[in-house]
């Protein structure tokens, strides 16, 4: 199996295939434009609606606890944003180093390797899990640490206990997502998320709404609809859908632990470093004059903004999946290529997003509140609003870059220095001291937001793309070894 070549529609016959001609001509230019957009949709199409179905079930959760008592409401509200989100951002990154490993083994046709690799994804995720317990067990009293009321504190911390399975259903869920992002299987992880969220609204109504079930009816739907996602997905798999790349279970996933548990720590790190980034930043509206309305004009641009972060999270894997699978074919050219068409389309779409806010300044914060204050507040951040947007259709896409090439470590570095020495200092600076408010405030996190795409962009131009497909050959030999012995 490990020298077999198999026919793919985003990679053609395997390694050893030529690499991406030299483009000589804007009609041969265009050509392969159009190419490579059908093989970037036929990724991102699926993996922006999995990302969207996805994030809709803790929406739809608590869109349900609308229904309950304020102070159920705001606990489900804090369990998800902040101990869920928590969590979930520590599992997604952790889990994303498989996009590197199984990306780059799939391009170079060595598929065995695949399905040890989740396993060992899945044994490093499970005892994270473990390690994360005590953040759910200790939930209301961590929470009061960080100045929160102490009767949601209290009630949020009785929910987290109940949404223990949620946290290990993500330590499953991501290694299954890369596992089969990596063979362009995307199409059915959205049918199953679909799935997954049309029973959970279902769920949500019958628990919720109809008998009233309050937090106990909140978190069984909530639960099982994760576990419809993760052993929908691996049905799939067993059944034998991933020929070769999934042989069943072995003990080869105990092995090389250590340095496996390295590269997924880094890709955790890296993605955290970005998700706390806004968490710190919401933080400093709490500390804003007429706190009220500033936290809920943030609140609902951040609600806009994660919404739209779900379509450029698609774009990311697309592109995660396109680079890891083409530098282990040995196709820098084709990588380089598959990049430049992938930036142009984010921008476009984020054009897009940024015309659209300004267009709509004055009622895009209608729909989610009642009070002149917080819409004209919202219409005021209209335009650093808008560049946020703008910003974030590229900083994804490249993130997916680095990802698809392993250099998860780097960019952690860079996000630590971009967002923790420059944004947030800045942030605050302009929010408190220049009393510029929460116009200040996202002006700080543009500008850290903003440097860090500056120099993602500055060393995806001057990578030797030649060098990063004998890294990636190399790599695969390195992480292979056991899984070849196995064979």
């Amino acid at each position: 199996m490990a020298g077999e070549r198999l026919e793919d529609p985003l990679l053609g016959e395997g390694k050893g295939e030529r690499d991406l001609e030299e483009i000589k001509s804007l009609e041969q230019f265009v050509k392969e434009i159009v190419k490579e957009k059908k093989k970037l949709w036929y990724l991102a199409g699926p993996a922006i609606f999995t990302s969207l179905a996805q994030y809709s079930l803790g929406a739809t959760t608590q869109v349900f606890a609308g229904q309950l008592p304020t102070l159920e409401f705001d606990a489900v509200s804090t369990e998800n944003m902040v101990i869920a989100g928590l969590a979930f951002g520590i599992m997604l990154g952790m889990g994303s180093a498989l996009e590197t490993l199984c990306g780059q083994a799939f391009g170079a046709k060595q598929l065995h390797m695949l399905g040890v690799y989740m396993q060992r994804s899945w044994v490093i995720l499970t005892a994270m899990c473990v390690c994360l317990l005590p953040i759910y067990l200790f939930a209301s009293p961590l929470l009061q640490l960080l100045n929160q009321d102490k009767k949601i504190s209290m009630l949020a911390g009785k929910f987290s206990l109940y949404m223990i399975p949620q946290l290990f259903a993500y330590g499953f869920n991501f290694p299954i997502q890369k596992f089969l992002q990596a063979q362009s299987k995307v199409m059915t992880m959205a049918i199953v998320s679909a799935v997954a969220m049309v029973f959970h609204i279902f769920l949500s109504w019958l628990l919720m709404v109809h008998f009233k079930l309050g937090l106990v009816g909140a978190a069984a739907s909530l639960n099982l609809a994760w576990w419809i996602v993760v052993l929908g997905q691996f049905a799939y798999i067993a059944m034998g859908y991933c020929p070769g790349a999934w042989t069943g279970f072995s003990w080869g996933a105990f092995r090389d632990l250590g340095a496996f548990a390295k590269i997924s720590i880094g890709s955790a790190i890296m993605m955290c470093l970005e998700y706390w980034f806004y968490m710190f930043l919401i933080l400093i509206v709490g500390q804003l004059k007429n706190a009220e309305v500033a936290v809920a004009a943030v609140s609902i641009c951040d609600n806009l903004f994660g919404w739209v972060l779900m379509v450029f999270l698609g774009f990311n894997a697309a592109i995660s999946v396109r680079i890891s699978n083409e530098l282990g074919a040995g196709r820098p050219r084709a990588a380089k290529f598959s990049i430049l068409v992938v930036v142009m389309s984010s921008v476009l779409l984020g054009l897009f997003f940024f015309t659209l806010v300004l267009v709509m300044k004055d009622v895009y914060g209608v729909p989610f509140t009642n009070s002149p204050k917080v819409i004209h507040v919202v219409a005021d951040l209209a335009v650093v609003f808008a560049f946020a947007l703008l910003l974030n259709s590229v900083q994804p896409v490249l993130t997916g870059v680095a990802v698809g090439a392993g250099w998860q470590w780097l960019v952690a570095y860079i996000n630590l220095g971009c967002y923790y020495v420059v944004g947030i200092p800045t942030g605050y600076l302009l929010a408190i001291k220049c009393d510029l408010g929460v116009k200040g405030m996202w002006t700080g996190m543009l500008t850290g937001v903003g440097l860090q795409t500056l120099i993602l962009t500055g060393i995806t131009l001057g990578t030797n793309w030649n060098k990063e497909a004998k890294h990636a050959d190399l790599r695969i030999k390195k992480w292979g070894g056991s899984a070849i012995e196995q064979k």
